[in-house]
């Protein structure tokens, strides 16, 4: 396995840890600005009731502990009124010393009750703060989380799949991808508008908020360690900038472009594009199908929506398909790659399948795709 493919997950935590316990002025620098421009998929959280409930609830076990700590020890204390402690006074003691009052009428007299407090009620009395004052605390602890979440993302995305525009032909191609079997985990957006953004993270993506034909927004989307990179925004000449950029910070990644008009696939297979897809020439194609042939557009229509019915997808040869010919398989072959040729069902030279092949299949539809 290459060193670029390789990524321990001992080395995330090893660097999760490191970033909770020391980060220099850079790197914090570069989370806090990443926390600003990196959506999270949308998690459930406590409703704000419950949150006060479960706080209320901690502070009255802090209460009650530190109440029974006292009145354990209460020969050690010495109530100024009566001279001895029973559990009211108990709780009254702790309740002024957890609040700071202090009113100084019941104080530790012996040794081991001055101890408990050094070491016991005193860090009680913190906890018991920090709970009181835990709306400023739940706002600093939300972004230390985000900032997290997101570091650990960073360390964590390899391999992973890059789209660039939210619109129709990306959240169109994210619904074939999840649908194929990749993980929403592994699929990154970056979209120039927050709103779009922010419909990706509450459809379970991580989204990249910036301008993708800028460097330092890809490489928060982390395409220097992408396997592939789709292009879709709205304009050629913003396809090609991100095409370029896309190319120079990853030379191995395969990098898929939509296009408008079939005059700028040569240069944006010149910006490092493998595959360029024609969005006006596949419409008008499939609108001279449909003019002759309705019901052979409605077929094409349907191999391209994965999950309606009939799914065309390319797939490894299985144990049994080696050794026979492509009509005896199962599913409906319509070619073949092998090495880095593309062979159609009639070539003379696929009379076997071999080790190695992919077969390109037409297939009943097994699974509906998921909404994004």
């Amino acid at each position: 396995m290459k060193d670029h493919e390789r990524h321990p997950a001992s080395r995330a935590r090893l660097s999760l840890f490191r970033s909770l316990w020391y980060r220099s002025r850079v790197e914090a620098r570069d989370d806090a600005e990443a926390g600003r421009s990196i959506t999270m998929p949308v998690t459930t959280t406590t409703p704000p009731l419950q949150q006060v409930l479960r706080r209320l609830a901690l502070a009255l076990l802090v209460l009650a502990v530190t109440t029974l700590i006292v009145y354990v020890d209460r020969g050690g204390y010495n109530d100024s009124s009566d001279g001895s402690v029973d559990f009211l006074d108990a709780a009254y003691y702790a309740t002024v010393t957890l609040s700071t009052t202090g009113y100084g009428d019941i104080t530790p007299v012996s040794d081991t009750a001055r101890l408990i407090n050094i070491l016991v009620i005193t860090p009680l009395r913190v906890v018991f703060l920090i709970i009181l004052v835990g709306t400023t605390l739940e706002v600093l602890t939300e972004r230390t989380r985000q900032q997290v979440r997101v570091h650990r993302w960073r360390t964590r995305t390899y391999n992973h799949i890059v789209v660039v525009g939210y619109g129709t032909k990306g959240r169109h191609a994210i619904e074939t991808l999840v649908g194929q079997g990749i993980p929403k985990d592994q699929i990154v957006v970056v979209d120039t508008q927050r709103k779009v953004a922010e419909l990706a993270g509450d459809a379970g993506l991580v989204a990249v908020i910036g301008d993708a034909t800028r460097s330092d927004t890809l490489l928060k989307a982390e395409v220097q360690h992408a396997s592939r990179v789709i292009v879709a925004p709205q304009r050629d000449d913003t396809a090609a900038l991100v095409t370029l950029t896309a190319r120079q910070l990853n030379r191995r990644a395969t990098i898929v472009v939509a296009a408008r008009e079939d005059e700028n696939v040569p240069l944006l297979k010149q910006s490092g594009a493998d595959t360029v897809v024609t969005s006006s020439s596949s419409a008008g194609r499939l609108l001279g199908v449909s003019m002759i042939s309705p019901t052979v557009a409605r077929t094409l229509e349907n191999l391209m929506t994965l999950g309606s019915g009939l799914d065309i997808v390319e797939r490894p040869v299985t144990k049994a398909e080696l050794g026979q010919a492509p009509r005896a398989c199962a599913d409906l072959v319509v070619a073949v790659v092998r090495g880095k040729q593309l062979l159609d069902y009639a070539d003379p030279r696929l009379t076997k399948l071999q080790h190695g092949d992919r077969v390109i299949t037409v297939s009943r539809a097994t699974a509906v795709v998921e909404p994004v």
